[in-house]
């Protein structure tokens, strides 16, 4: 088992930081250069996976530490262009540390596909001849991947969905509900729902129209919670108990008011929309899920709880729709998603869908802990810096020059960039 702490890992070149996760987790020499050089995604496959390529995109690719997920540490990969998260996530996940790390389980590997049938007259007893013929619905479903059944997934089961009056007329919506195991599944259940919709028209009388997938995968939940005292919170400027009743107060904003919500929830797919991208899962469709989910009481709202338990600790909890695969799709196609599969030592579906809210939350403690004390901006705009000094023209050992000068006077703007870089050169008054 791979250590997740990186000690000094932040002072350390590219090329050191690669060594010592390769060595953490035995990459070989194949596989350090997709990292170590660009273009581990040849145009060629790339032409394969999508249409009109013309080249390839790059994101930086980092490796957040500190990490103990259910007693395991673990390394977590993360693509992504925006500074503090990678730090803010590493940093949280050390303070919980102290009290163990995150626990974390989740649901089986459960997605829905929806069958729409229209042109029914008589709705509700189109809804109980499909329920009668439930049996030979899933038959017909599962004759349409024997790999999935011998994996031991498949459709497990119906629901039927009415909808009497809509400006269509009658709707009657049924779901197919598909165990599809490691995979994302979506590909799976839409084949299902075309296979089956000659014989729904036939059982109701009615027309199907849509055959698609759910992205509100209520029935693929992933869930973490962590827990940390005040005297692992606290810092020279203020006391434990403090910052845990600061972080509370952030958490409820964000429980009542959907405008708070909305950027609160955005803090916490920092954390996992980079590793979904890293893994070649599809980001799109865990937002999707994840925004839909925040709304499931009839209003938008914070996707994370904080509360305080009887001894005074911070507790923090998450459940998510969280529907991501490590077969099929970019998981297999694009070298690097099969990389950080490995670095993260994965062997489940399932066990990606907890790293990735355990991270989640730790991003979202991270903001919360942040804007409870000295406030969003110090810590982001010092990581922040390095992009600014870069945008100036910094290179080398300037841009961390530059951006250590802008940090401590607190003024991070390209003109202030341009003008320390103009003095570092001897140009400047």
């Amino acid at each position: 088992m791979a250590d997740s702490r990186l000690p000094n890992f932040r002072a350390l070149t590219p090329a050191e930081r690669l060594k010592h996760i390769a060595n953490a987790v035995s990459l070989n020499d194949d596989e350090v250069s997709l990292l170590a050089l660009p273009g581990a995604l040849p145009v060629s496959r790339a032409d394969g996976m999508i249409e009109n390529v013309v080249g390839t995109f790059e994101l930086p690719f980092a490796v957040a530490g500190n990490f103990r997920v259910n007693g395991r540490d673990v390394l977590v990969p993360m693509a992504v262009e925006e500074p503090s998260i990678v730090a803010a996530a590493s940093f949280m996940a050390k303070l919980a540390r102290d009290t163990g790390g995150f626990e974390t389980s989740s649901t089986g590997p459960i997605m829905r596909a929806q069958v729409q049938i229209l042109g029914v007259q008589d709705p509700y007893g189109a809804r109980l001849a499909l329920l009668k013929h439930r049996d030979e619905i899933l038959a017909l479903a599962n004759s349409r991947d024997k790999v999935l059944i011998g994996l031991g997934g498949g459709c497990r089961d119906i629901e039927i969905h009415v909808f009497p009056d809509t400006p269509r007329g009658a709707m009657v919506v049924m779901h197919l509900i598909v165990d599809v195991r490691d995979a994302m599944g979506a590909n799976t259940v839409n084949t299902m729902a075309e296979s089956v919709s000659p014989l729904v028209e036939k059982l109701t009388g009615g027309q199907v129209r849509l055959r698609i997938l759910s992205n509100l995968a209520d029935l693929r939940l992933a869930r973490a919670r962590v827990r940390l005292t005040p005297e692992t919170l606290k810092t020279k400027e203020r006391s434990g108990q403090e910052i845990v009743e600061g972080v509370i107060d952030a958490y409820t904003f964000a429980a009542v008011d959907p405008y708070r919500a909305a950027t609160h929830n955005k803090g916490i797919m920092n954390g996992i929309d980079p590793i979904i991208v890293a893994t070649g899962n599809d980001w799109r469709a865990v937002e999707a899920g994840a925004h839909a989910w925040a709304c499931r009481g009839g209003r938008y709202t914070s996707l994370s709880t904080w509360e305080k338990d009887a001894s005074g600790a911070l507790v923090g909890t998450i459940e998510m729709p969280m529907p991501v695969g490590l077969v099929g799709g970019a998981t297999k196609t694009h070298p690097l998603a099969q990389l950080s599969l490995k670095i993260m030592g994965v062997n489940t579906a399932q066990e990606l869908g907890e790293i990735s809210v355990a991270v989640g939350l730790a991003q979202n403690l991270g903001a919360l802990r942040a804007l409870a004390t000295e406030g969003i901006q110090r810590g982001h705009m010092a990581l922040h810096a390095r992009n600014i000094a870069l945008v100036a023209g910094a290179v080398g050992d300037e841009i961390d020059a530059v951006a250590r000068q802008m940090a401590a006077e607190h003024d991070v703007r390209t003109d202030r960039a341009v003008a320390l870089l103009e003095q570092l050169r001897g140009r400047g008054g």
